[in-house]
């Protein structure tokens, strides 16, 4: 029997209206105040030590961290049977350094090199790129460009950038076990035959991120990563209350309990079409060491989306129920939340501190440049947050309620790119190269 047209559309409505009603009720089930208050609470305890990479303390976060993916029922990347990714980074120590030029020997106070090698030794014939900072270029950007690359550079920097390059000798950022290297020479010669020389102490350390997987259904080899890192600044002075414990409540404590929370609400639903990553990153406070490794295990073309969250703990510029994204005007990911949260209180901003390039400085950058519409998520009032990098960023600065509304938010907003109905664009890394 077929009902009547009018009876059709009510009952449609009735399904969809209950539809709704459901799925508000299931979220406000699981992300909770409660809940919330919980994971955060325990992140940013004095007992974490401000989980400062490099030290013992961040292993305690790690193994909380790693327990809630094991108690959430998620899988491990690879099936590898651990939630831990590691990985090793290599400090080292300066020791000595010799360059000649065509027949002339350059000053070592002249050399900066960054490499995994103890014993560096290079010659014109050793396969490395020549490249130049000329006067007028941008000092660090172009240095960094070099440090990053995935090729060996020797490059030749202006001797109006001595100042500058000598800055870089106290760059005691570790490297990656890596058979690239970057030379730099401040000289004004650009020479047919060279020989380098470079000698460091080389100590391995241990690093982990931690990675659980949600297989998706019709699109396994389709990938939407949320993640946030949970590392933060460790013990430091005190301060005049006597605090020592930077505790890293809101940066990014925040962040991890949002993507923890968003790891079991996905997983209770199971209707994730794409294959959902949950991932915590060590060592974005000493370079964003976490979030490069982590991004270079994955195919950049089979990542739709990446939601980075960082920060979403107190109240945005424009109060609460609302946070901003990076690079928002580089793809329509954007336009795709803010569609799914029509009828909703909660409102998406592009980032206004653009000046600051946010977009290039979390750990969203490394997939970002690889065209992923990889965006951050945050809050953070960037010109005015009184607790940043503070021993005062504890969990009685946060607005705890406002950043359950926030995981609320990025959850729905993100439904029909885990559920494969939409695809954001891609990111134009054309100026990039």
């Amino acid at each position: 029997m077929r009902l009547p047209l009018h009876r059709t559309f009510l009952l449609l409505g009735f399904i969809q209206f209950y539809s709704i009603l459901v799925s508000a009720q299931k979220i406000d089930k699981i992300i909770n105040v409660k809940e919330t208050e919980r994971i955060e609470r325990i992140l940013s305890s004095d007992e974490m030590q401000g989980r400062a990479a490099f030290t013992p303390a961040i292993d305690k976060a790690a193994d909380f961290i790693k327990n809630e993916f094991k108690s959430i029922g998620l899988e491990t990347h690879d099936n590898s049977g651990s939630y831990l990714q590691d990985f090793t980074l290599l400090k080292t120590r300066f020791i000595s350094a010799k360059a000649i030029f065509d027949g002339d020997s350059i000053a070592m106070k002249n050399i900066v090199s960054f490499t995994s090698n103890p014993d560096l030794v290079i010659n014109q014939d050793s396969g490395y790129t020549k490249a130049f900072i000329k006067p007028g270029d941008n000092f660090n950007s172009e240095a960094f460009k070099y440090i990053r690359s995935e090729k060996s550079y020797l490059v030749l920097v202006d001797t109006s950038f001595y100042k500058d390059l000598k800055r870089m000798t106290g760059f005691k950022r570790p490297v990656f076990n890596t058979p690239r290297s970057t030379v730099f020479i401040c000289t004004d010669l650009d020479p047919k035959k060279y020989e380098i020389a470079v000698r460091h102490e080389v100590t391995k350390m241990k690093m982990d991120n931690v990675v659980g997987i949600l297989p998706g259904k019709s699109k396994p080899n389709e990938y939407v990563i949320f993640s946030g890192h949970y590392d933060h600044l460790g013990i430091g002075k005190p301060d005049n209350k006597g605090d020592s414990i930077y505790n890293g409540a809101n940066d990014d404590a925040s962040g991890t309990t949002a993507m923890i929370m968003l790891a079991k609400y996905f997983k209770q639903l199971g209707n994730n079409e794409r294959t959902l990553i949950f991932a915590a990153f060590t060592a974005e406070e000493s370079g964003g060491y976490g979030s490069q490794y982590f991004s270079k295990q994955f195919d950049p073309a089979k990542v739709v989306a990446m939601f980075n969250i960082e920060m979403i703990g107190t109240e945005s510029k424009w109060g609460t129920n609302s946070a901003y994204i990076t690079g928002y005007e580089k793809t329509d990911m954007g336009k795709i939340l803010e569609k799914n949260l029509e009828g909703s209180k909660f409102e998406f901003h592009p980032d206004p501190y653009t000046e600051q390039n946010l977009f290039y400085r979390s750990d969203n950058a490394t997939l970002a440049r690889q065209g992923v519409p990889a965006h951050t998520i945050s809050t953070s009032k960037m010109d005015a947050e009184p607790n940043y990098h503070k021993q005062s960023d504890e969990i009685g600065t946060l607005n705890l309620k406002n950043m359950t509304e926030i995981i609320k938010a990025i959850a729905v907003s993100s439904t029909s790119i885990i559920s494969g109905k939409d695809t954001p664009s891609r990111v134009d890394t054309s100026s990039l190269k």
